[in-house]
């Protein structure tokens, strides 16, 4: 139960940030989003230091953070063959498929059906 009510009031801290940055309406902009990113922050700090789902979650992001690292990453130069290569690919499929299209279309309309376009 008590851990019910510490996750309601990370989502409580959270909605007073979203709350302060309607009230704070005719301050400048970047004190409203400052309020959002306070009340984001202290909800989610919140969460995670007092709640045993919040540090599961936070172990989690850590171990996903590890597991980040360990990718290697194209380069420059492979990412833009790459690119070429999904692209080039895309177009073969697209014109492959609109002549399969229209020489159903012909088949089926003209040949079979005898139904001349005019």
């Amino acid at each position: 139960m008590i851990e019910k009510i510490k996750i309601a009031f990370a989502l409580l801290l959270v909605v007073a940030g979203v709350v302060a940055f309607y009230l704070l309406s005719g301050q400048a902009a970047v004190f409203r989003v400052l309020a959002v990113g306070a009340g984001l922050a202290a909800g989610l700090i919140f969460f995670c230091r007092a709640t045993a789902l919040g540090r599961v979650f936070w172990i989690f992001c850590g171990e996903s953070w590890v597991e980040l690292k360990k990718v290697v990453w194209p380069t420059r130069k492979e990412t833009v063959q790459l690119t070429g290569v999904v692209f080039l690919f895309a177009v073969v499929m697209a014109a492959f498929l609109f002549l399969t299209d229209k020489t159903l279309e012909w088949v089926m309309y003209d040949l079979i059906l005898g139904w001349k376009k005019s």
